[in-house]
C-alpha cells in the first residue's frame, strides 16, 4: 500500500470519524440536548389567536379567599358551580370538564349533592390520575420487558360521581429538562385505554357541535403538544365565586368547553412549559391548550431521532469536503447559509406538523466549518514553516523572522531597486587542486569551506544567494533594509578569511592541503527580488553592483579582501584599509576604478 493510498484513506476516514462524533454527540449529550430543545421552544411555540372554544373558571385567590383554604372545601362548593352552568337550560356548555380529584366518600350528602348536580348538567368529565414509571413485566408468553408507561396506582372519583360522569386522566409528563412539552393521550390500567381530560373533552365539544377530531398518530400513549397560548392566554379573570354567585352570564359559556380547575400558587398545579419557559402555567390552562390543539388537529409528528442522527452524518460528510475546496470567504458564505436554510426548513417542517431538531443541523456544519478552518489554519502554519525553513536555509533566522512580521509586502514580485553591500569569495587554485585530488577528497574540502562562509554570512545577519561551485554569493540590505549592510559585509568578509585559514590549518593536518580564499566587497544600487520563471525562481540580486564586487573578488589574492571606495566612504573611522588606486584592472571597469585592500575591521 502506497503512502499517497495511506493518506487518502485517512483523510477520507476524518470526516466520517468526525461526524460520527457529531451525531453521537447531538444523540447523547445532556448540555446539548438541553440548549437544543430550548431553542425548540423559542422557535417553534408562539401564541396565537385563539377561536373562542374554551373558558376557564379558576379556582384562584378570590375564591381562597371568600370560601377559605381549599382544603376545607366540602363538595356542595363545586354542585353549586355546576347548578350555575345548568341554571339555564337553553344555554349550557358543551363539555364541562373539573380538573380537580374527587376520590373517596366525604359527608355523603355533599356528595350526593355533587353527583346530582353533574347527573343534571348530563356533560361533565371528571379527574381521574395514575402512579405511572418504569417496571419489568412478562407477556403472556412469560417473555419479560420493561414498560415504561406502567401503571403502578389508578385514582378515580367516588363512585357515586364516576357513574355520572365521564372520566378524563390528568397526568402531565414533563421532559427530562423538566418542561412540559408533551401531552399524555390515554393510559392504560388493566388493559383499558382511558383518555386525557383534554382529549376526553375536545371529542364530547366535537359530538355536540358536529366537529370532526382524529386521534393522533403516535407509536406511544404521548404527542408532542403545540400551545396556543402563553400562561393566563386562556384565562379571562372568571372566579369560580363569579359562576356561583352568577356573575358570569350564560352567554360567557353557552356551547363552549369550560374548564374548572386551581389556578392559585399555593394549590401546586403549576407547570413550566415549551411556550413559556420563564412563568410557570397552571395545570388547568396546560389542559385548555391541548385541547385547543385535538381541535385543530394540531398535531406533531416528531421525527425518528434515528434518521435525524443518519441525516446530520450525511450533511457533515458533504460539508467537510465543501469547506475544504472553498476558500475562507466561501465556506464562511455557505456555512452561513446551510445554517440559516437548515432553520428555515425546520420551522417550514414544523409549520407543517414535523417536528425536527433544530440546532443538530446547524451546529454539524458550523463544527465542520470550524474544522476546516482549523485545518486550513494548520496548513497555513505548515506551508509558514516550511517556507520558513527554506529560507532560513538563505536568509539568517533572524532576517527570517523580521520578513515574517514585515508581511509578505516585503517580498515584493519582480524585484525592486536597494542600496546593498554585495560579498562574492572563491577559492583559489581550486581547480588545480581538483584535478590533483580525489572526488571525495575534493567534496570534503568544498564542503567544510562553504559552511564555514556560510555560517559567517548568517552570523552577521546576510542574505546567501547562492553557491556557484567553490564560489559564493552573498548580500546585506535585502529582503529588508538595512542601514549598515556594509560594516555588516566587511565583517563577514573578515571572519570569512579567519575562517578560511582556521581550515586551512586543518587540512593540511588531515590531507596535507590548503585553503585560501579571496574576497571582494561593494556597495551600491542593485535590483533585488525573485527572478526567473513562474515555476522556478531564485531569490537574487542584478546589476552593476553585484558584477563589480565579482570582479573584486575575482582579482583578490588568496587571504585578502578587495573593496570599492563606495564600501569605504560607507564606514569612515570604521575600518582601515590601503588604497592600490588603478594597480589592479577590474574587466569592464573603467581605468580609474579605485580598487582598495581591507587591512583592519574597527
Amino acid at each position: 500500500m502506497t503512502k499517497d493510498f495511506t493518506a487518502k484513506i485517512r483523510t477520507a476516514a476524518i470526516p466520517v470519524i468526525l461526524s460520527a462524533i457529531i451525531a453521537a454527540i447531538a444523540g447523547g449529550w445532556q448540555t446539548f440536548d438541553s440548549l437544543d430543545k430550548r431553542a425548540m421552544d423559542s422557535l417553534y411555540q408562539q401564541p396565537r389567536a385563539l377561536p373562542g372554544d374554551v373558558i376557564v373558571i379558576g379556582i384562584d385567590d378570590k375564591a381562597l379567599e371568600e370560601l377559605g383554604p381549599y382544603n376545607t372545601w366540602d363538595r356542595n362548593i363545586m354542585a353549586s358551580a355546576l347548578e350555575a352552568l345548568a341554571a339555564d337550560p337553553e344555554k349550557r356548555p358543551a363539555a364541562v370538564a373539573i380538573d380537580t380529584l374527587y376520590t373517596g366518600t366525604s359527608d355523603p350528602q355533599a356528595d350526593s349533592h355533587l353527583a346530582e348536580a353533574a347527573a343534571e348538567l348530563g356533560n361533565v368529565i371528571t379527574a381521574s390520575y395514575a402512579m405511572i414509571g418504569t417496571a419489568a413485566v412478562t407477556d403472556e408468553n412469560g417473555r419479560m420487558y420493561y414498560d415504561y408507561d406502567h401503571v403502578f396506582e389508578y385514582s378515580l372519583p367516588y363512585e357515586q360521581l364516576r357513574d355520572v360522569t365521564v372520566q378524563g386522566h390528568i397526568n402531565a409528563m414533563c421532559d427530562s429538562d423538566g418542561i412540559l412539552r408533551h401531552a399524555l393521550l390515554y393510559i392504560e390500567p388493566d388493559g383499558e385505554k382511558v383518555y386525557s381530560m383534554a382529549y376526553t373533552a375536545a371529542k364530547m365539544y366535537a359530538d355536540k357541535t358536529g366537529r370532526q377530531i382524529t386521534e393522533p398518530e403516535t407509536r406511544r400513549a404521548s404527542f408532542y403538544l403545540s400551545y396556543s397560548s402563553l400562561p393566563e392566554g386562556f384565562y379571562d379573570g372568571y372566579s369560580l365565586t363569579d359562576l356561583i354567585h352568577g356573575e358570569i352570564t350564560p352567554d360567557e359559556f353557552a356551547g363552549r368547553i369550560v374548564f374548572i380547575g386551581p389556578y392559585a400558587v399555593g394549590l401546586q398545579d403549576t407547570f413550566f412549559t415549551a411556550i413559556d419557559r420563564r412563568e410557570q402555567m397552571y395545570g388547568v390552562e396546560y389542559q385548555a391548550n391541548a385541547v385547543q390543539a385535538i381541535l385543530d388537529g394540531d398535531y406533531k409528528h416528531e421525527v425518528n431521532t434515528v434518521l435525524q442522527q443518519a441525516l446530520l452524518f450525511v450533511i457533515c460528510i458533504v460539508f467537510f469536503f465543501v469547506f475544504r475546496r472553498m476558500g475562507f470567504k466561501g465556506s464562511t458564505a455557505a456555512a452561513a447559509a446551510v445554517i440559516a436554510a437548515s432553520v428555515g426548513i425546520s420551522y417550514l417542517l414544523y409549520q407543517l406538523g414535523y417536528v425536527v431538531r433544530l440546532l443538530w443541523i446547524p451546529a454539524g456544519v458550523l463544527i465542520e466549518y470550524l474544522v476546516s478552518v482549523g485545518q486550513r489554519y494548520l496548513r497555513s502554519v505548515i506551508e509558514k514553516q516550511q517556507i520558513t525553513r527554506t529560507f532560513e536555509r538563505y536568509v539568517a533566522p533572524e532576517i527570517v523572522s523580521e520578513i515574517l512580521k514585515a508581511g509578505p509586502e516585503s517580498l515584493s514580485l519582480g524585484g525592486k531597486l536597494c542600496d546593498i553591500a554585495v560579498l562574492f569569495v572563491d577559492v583559489r587554485g581550486f581547480t588545480t587542486m581538483s584535478e590533483r585530488l580525489e572526488p571525495e577528497k575534493v567534496v570534503h574540502i568544498l564542503n567544510r569551506y562553504l559552511t564555514m562562509a556560510s555560517e559567517c554570512v548568517e552570523r552577521n545577519g546576510g542574505t546567501l544567494d547562492k553557491f556557484v561551485g567553490d564560489a559564493m554569493m552573498a548580500f546585506w540590505g535585502a529582503p529588508l533594509p538595512d542601514d549598515d549592510s556594509a560594516y555588516r559585509a566587511v565583517v563577514t568578509a573578515n571572519d570569512i578569511v579567519a575562517g578560511a585559514a582556521a581550515v586551512s590549518r586543518e587540512l593540511v593536518e588531515e590531507i596535507g592541503e590548503e585553503l585560501n580564499v579571496g574576497v571582494g566587497v561593494h556597495f551600491g544600487p542593485a535590483v533585488v527580488g525573485n527572478m526567473g520563471a513562474e515555476r522556478h525562481m531564485d531569490y537574487t540580486a542584478i546589476g552593476d553592483t553585484v558584477n563589480t564586487a565579482a570582479r573584486l573578488e575575482a582579482n583578490a589574492p588568496g587571504g585578502t579582501v578587495y573593496i570599492s571606495r563606495s564600501v569605504a566612504e560607507a564606514l569612515p573611522g570604521r575600518i582601515e584599509y590601503t588604497s592600490l588606486g588603478n594597480s589592479v584592472r577590474l574587466k569592464g571597469k573603467s581605468e580609474d576604478f579605485e580598487v582598495l585592500r581591507l587591512d583592519k575591521v574597527l
